[in-house]
């Protein structure tokens, strides 16, 4: 038997037919991915499985890290026959991690190779998902028909021109493409050399001359109505933590001049700043019925030798141990005093916060819509197996299950689609040992249906996307 098989992470009859029944065959709604919209729009067609599968995957780099792999076959200039050798050679080694799973999971289901990958197996592996991807499935329009995504949602600064998305939405692909405004940057007080490049960038992009704060925020606001015409119903925001630390638009004004000047904001005036940013967009996203998403708890750029060396976003980052709780309430409860709480996913790094953000968004459901206030799935370090299970059970105990949104990838592969499955099979696993117990109903309606609905209903209803 192949390790990927028919009943790959599902220990119990009834989780088998539950996923097969009720998962197997619903469509994706990627409504949170890194994706190039250029790939997309280009209908890019990779050459080689590196460039489909290794090519930045920061997941796989610290795995090779920490197999001795030296960083020639990371990020450095050998050729991408030896950077997938030496992925191939450090796969054994990842047993237990989910990159053993996700490995073999996106080969079957990309290539129909059910081998597993190693140093012996490489070259055998390497020819055969070649000759697939020299066909019409090394394209990304055929990748996203094949994996049946109706829609997804890439990452967009404000300051992207969305060029690549109007050529999208007048190609007739059958996949909707919608970007999300990440105005991460908008909030860089303290790193003014950047900053200014970037409120430039924005000037010249929303055609509005950024003399002063106003203008500035009248830039933002120009930008969230371009990106609302395109279709974008989403925001995004990196954190670490939610700021608390509210200022007045003067004050905020006084610090966004200091640094327009060349000055960086201090600790203190960077938070204040980025409190009352972080208001603003939340009153831009109420405004237009938009979908708030807040990423918090990530440790970046830990490694500062080799941030300098290859640049962020190279898998140097770790789980934070910020504390969460005390400042997302106050964000949040200052957004419902204004009536500007738009729709909201919180998404958690700590697993040891879980309850923290379970508990949390149930003081501001306001009835108003079935589940307004999400709590997101295992998110980054928490997106396999155990995350997953982690996600779902303190949801499942202090939430309702029933009106969770789902998965989605996170990711800047297209190889990654086989995610969903991987999730729909751990969903279905627990909800098939819970049947088997007694503790929920053997009740097709009432479970089948909450599956289906978990794998793609809900995050139709919910997001509203055009």
């Amino acid at each position: 038997m192949p390790f990927i098989h028919d009943d790959f992470l599902l220990s119990t009859g009834t989780a088998r037919r539950l996923y097969r029944e009720f998962a197997s065959n619903e469509p994706i709604l990627d409504y949170h991915c890194h994706l190039s919209p250029r790939d997309i729009a280009e209908n890019r067609h990779f050459k080689d499985l590196f460039e489909i599968w290794l090519s930045g995957d920061h997941y796989k780099w610290r795995a090779m890290r920490s197999n001795g792999v030296n960083e020639r076959f990371c990020t450095g200039d050998a050729s991408h026959f030896e950077k997938f050798q030496a992925w191939a050679a450090t796969v054994p080694h990842t047993l237990r991690n989910p990159l053993y799973h996700w490995t073999h999971l996106e080969l079957a289901r990309h290539f129909g190779i059910d081998e597993l990958l190693n140093e012996s197996s490489a070259e055998r592996v390497w020819c055969q998902a070649n000759e697939r991807l020299a066909t019409v499935e090394g394209t990304t329009h055929e990748i996203l028909r094949k994996f049946r995504v109706t829609a997804l949602c890439t990452t967009d600064d404000p300051a992207d021109d969305l060029n690549y998305h109007r050529a999208i939405a007048a190609s007739g692909l059958a996949t909707k493409v919608y970007p999300t405004f990440r105005p991460d940057k908008a909030l860089c007080v303290h790193q003014p050399a950047p900053f200014n490049e970037w409120v430039d960038r924005l000037a010249k992009v929303s055609n509005v001359d950024v003399g002063n704060f106003g203008n500035f925020l009248d830039a933002l606001r120009r930008r969230h109505e371009d990106f609302h015409a395109i279709g974008c119903r989403l925001s995004d925001h990196g954190l670490e933590y939610c700021y608390s630390d509210f200022c007045t638009e003067k004050e905020a004004a006084a610090i966004f001049e200091k640094a327009r000047a060349g000055e960086a904001a201090n600790s203190r005036d960077y938070a204040r700043f980025a409190a009352f940013m972080m208001l603003f967009f939340g009153t831009l996203d109420a405004g237009k019925g938009w979908t708030k998403q807040l990423h918090l708890g990530a440790l970046r750029n830990n490694n500062s030798r080799l941030l300098r060396e290859l640049g962020p976003d190279t898998g140097f980052d770790s789980i934070g141990d910020f504390p969460q709780a005390t400042a997302l309430a106050a964000y949040l409860d200052r957004l419902e005093q204004e009536n500007a709480l738009p729709k909201t996913i919180l998404y958690n790094l700590n697993p040891a916060e879980n309850y923290v953000f379970a508990t949390m968004i149930g003081n501001y459901q306001d009835g108003s819509i079935p589940g307004k206030i999400q709590f997101g799935s295992g998110w980054w370090f928490l997106d396999q197996k155990e995350g997953i299970e982690w996600q779902i059970n303190a949801l499942s105990s202090l939430g309702l299950l029933s009106r969770f949104i789902g998965m989605l990838t996170d990711s800047r592969s297209f190889m990654s689609y086989p995610r969903h499955e991987y999730f729909r099979r751990v969903l279905c696993n627990m909800l098939g040992r819970d049947v088997e117990s007694g503790e929920i109903p053997y009740d097709d309606r009432l479970v089948g249906e909450m599956i289906r609905n978990i794998c793609h209903r809900n995050a139709s209803e919910y997001l509203a996307l055009p």
